[in-house]
């Protein structure tokens, strides 16, 4: 008994060193690039952004809002000729839930390369290689309550690069209504790890990380229009959390325990401000730790069924980015907005403001009293003959007032019309 356990530990420690990972620091990070042009001019608060469909990897539980099926595409260049394509479809699952898929390129193409001991070519006479991460992912949300919201994600990853590789990712969120327009939403990314496998062997991962994000929507009538404040906190477990190229200070990358300061300026978010007419601009940072982290934009709906948006991110190092993305919706495009969802409000609450011209209510109480008869008014009377330069002055005579005009009043005769 003692030497089959003695055997099925060494067993155990071999598999184990066979199979042994290396820790590293955000594996498959392409899974956290930001693929909408809301969001990022929103500082990447995606968690707390609602009906942004590009955002679902980290906000799955927006899917239990889904009325209609949209689909979006977004398209970002980066410096030295890097691109990042993404393109999203989401289907309502019957009332309080729904599905999303998305698939997403991230790569270079057209990169020149000299193997090794060959000579320099001449002109434009050499060879080249591409290097890309193929993304496929799959979510789901649901609404539990009236108030509480669950959304999960699996993301799965293909890189080729000098060699090649596969990762894989899950998430799982909520979201929660505290009152009618505060959101409270947090997401465990990674819960399966995020892990990638290379064809050398070698096998990584990250551990899994936690976020918090809040939203808030303040209605302003009296500008037509509504205000959304969007809030996305930093990593709260490990110590990489705030580890951003750009960041200086050597306090940064601890603990929220050990530094809640570092955590809250770790932070990002924006604002927004949507007018009923369709037009929402936006303005956020994507790090509260530098104003050099700036991104703005602007979007436009377009008879309901077509968004179109524009970010600007600007980096205190590298080169400003700029993003655009579509969304079309193949129902709205066929069919009026269904009665109760937000789409619907939005057309009522137009027709409600929608002011009458001035210009022509005026008008049409002037013809209104012209035409209309008056009771007092005398029969019409033939008018005088006028003295023209040709003739002679000719003699008026002088008309009485007809015997039904009440007493008091004196009919006066002139060349346009008669007043009483």
């Amino acid at each position: 008994m003692t030497f089959a356990r003695f055997f099925v530990g060494i067993a155990l420690l071999s598999a184990a060193g066979s199979f042994a990972a290396d820790r590293v620091v955000g594996a498959n990070a392409t899974l956290d690039i930001e693929p909408g042009a809301r969001s990022a001019a929103l500082g990447s608060a995606t968690m707390a952004v609602d009906g942004d469909y590009l955002g679902l990897m980290s906000n799955p539980y927006q899917l239990a809002n889904v009325n209609y099926a949209w689909a979006s595409f977004s398209h970002t260049e980066y410096y030295e000729d890097t691109k990042y394509d993404f393109a999203s479809a989401v289907v309502p699952l019957g009332e309080g839930q729904g599905l999303g898929i998305s698939f997403s390129r991230f790569g270079a193409d057209d990169i020149p390369y000299i193997k090794e001991g060959e000579p320099l070519p001449e002109g434009s006479d050499y060879n080249t290689l591409s290097i890309a991460d193929w993304v496929f992912s799959a979510t789901f949300g649901r609404k539990l309550t009236n108030r509480l919201e669950l959304g999960i994600g699996f993301h799965g990853l293909y890189r080729d690069m000098d060699q090649t590789g596969w990762g894989f990712r899950g998430d799982a969120g909520l979201r929660f209504r505290a009152v009618d327009e505060l959101y409270v939403s947090g997401l465990l990314k990674g819960w399966t790890s995020s892990a990638t496998s290379w064809e050398s062997g070698e096998f990584e991962y990250s551990s899994p990380e936690f976020y918090i994000a809040a939203s808030y929507g303040l209605p302003i009538s009296y500008l037509y229009g509504r205000l959304n404040l969007f809030w996305q906190g930093a990593e709260l477990l490990h110590r990489e959390a705030r580890d951003m190229d750009f960041e200086t200070d050597k306090s940064r990358g601890k603990r929220v325990w050990e530094n809640p300061l570092d955590w809250l300026s770790g932070g990002h978010g924006g604002l927004e401000y949507v007018f009923d007419f369709g037009l929402s601009l936006r303005a956020g940072l994507s790090s509260f730790t530098t104003f050099e982290s700036v991104t703005a934009g602007a979007g436009l709906v377009i008879a309901k069924f077509v968004k179109i948006d524009y970010a600007f991110e600007s980096h205190p190092v590298l080169s400003p980015v700029h993003r655009v993305s579509v969304s079309i919706s193949p129902y709205l495009f066929s069919h009026a907005p269904k009665q109760g969802t937000p789409e619907a409000a939005s057309s009522r609450r137009a027709i409600l403001t929608e002011e009458p011209d001035n210009d022509t209510a005026y008008e049409e109480m002037e013809r209104e009293s012209y035409d209309a008869p008056s009771a007092d008014a005398p029969a019409p009377v033939d008018a005088a003959p006028v003295a023209t330069e040709d003739s002679a002055p000719v003699e008026q005579e002088q008309v009485e007032a007809p015997s039904a005009a009440p007493v008091g009043k004196a009919v006066i005769e002139t060349d346009d019309e008669v007043l009483e």
